[in-house]
């Protein structure tokens, strides 16, 4: 049996940056929970729709690990995501423009199955390098946050 963290590295390595969904039918618990803000529906058919969704909007989108902890059943990793916008982006047509973000997952195992996982992206940074601006009225909330 596969070690977590040799599960984590091929979850990110296979699924993600090579686009391979095909990772989630062989190592996820069918009881999976994903609890990345924004997966619909939060479980492994989200994921795999929203990597393939990844991939047709940065093609040459790819995880590299940085960082990795392991402690019992849980895994930690700190990742640079990098890719090149050739696809439509939710609103933003193709730019040709690149990115690199921190991107940190933690994923939770038993018995040698993904059964959660937690995604925090750098998602206003990507915003900021394909171009996308966040609203005023969003802007002067962030700073009434950070201002309490």
């Amino acid at each position: 049996m596969k070690t977590n963290e040799e599960l984590f590295r091929i979850f990110i390595v296979t699924g993600f940056s090579e686009g391979d969904t095909t990772v989630f039918d062989s190592y996820v618990s069918p009881d999976f929970i994903e609890n990345q803000s924004g997966m619909v529906p939060p479980n492994a058919e989200g994921v795999k729709k929203a990597i393939t969704s990844l991939h047709n909007a940065f093609p040459d989108f790819s995880l590299t690990i940085e960082d990795i902890i392991s402690n019992g059943d849980m895994v930690w990793g700190r990742m640079t995501g990098r890719g090149t916008h050739k696809g439509q982006f939710g609103p933003l047509p193709p730019s040709g423009k690149t990115f690199e973000i921190t991107v940190i997952d933690i994923m939770k195992f038993r018995d040698g199955k993904l059964v959660e996982h937690w995604g925090v992206p750098d998602r206003l940074g990507l915003m900021e390098q394909l171009g996308m601006k966040p609203p005023p009225a969003l802007i002067m909330k962030l700073i009434r946050l950070l201002n309490r």
